[in-house]
């Protein structure tokens, strides 16, 4: 049976980050995880990571794809969905 996931097509997808205190994104799919230090969500381009201190989640509209994080940011990236995979801890593990 066919894997019967949404495909969407790649929207354009804006990072504003304010005096290092706000993180707006848009393209926002899906939060994998969410702590006080760390953000994990998913976005049409690949896994977002925004690390810092005293993270808040101020607005998550999924229906938008709209994210906004406040705190002290130390860092925004992105990593790719199939590399993800391919690079786990187990993966390294047995390297």
């Amino acid at each position: 049976m066919e894997d019967k996931k949404i495909n969407k097509m790649v929207t354009d997808q804006n990072i504003v980050m304010e005096n290092r205190e706000k993180v707006s994104v848009t393209g926002v799919i899906d939060i994998h995880s969410f702590d006080d230090e760390l953000v994990l969500a998913q976005t049409d381009l690949g896994i977002l990571t925004i690390k810092g201190d005293d993270l808040k989640m101020n607005k998550l509209n999924l229906e938008n794809n709209e994210l906004i994080v406040e705190g002290k940011i130390s860092a925004v990236a992105y990593s790719d969905i199939a590399n993800s995979k391919k690079t786990g801890f187990m993966n390294k593990l047995f390297k």
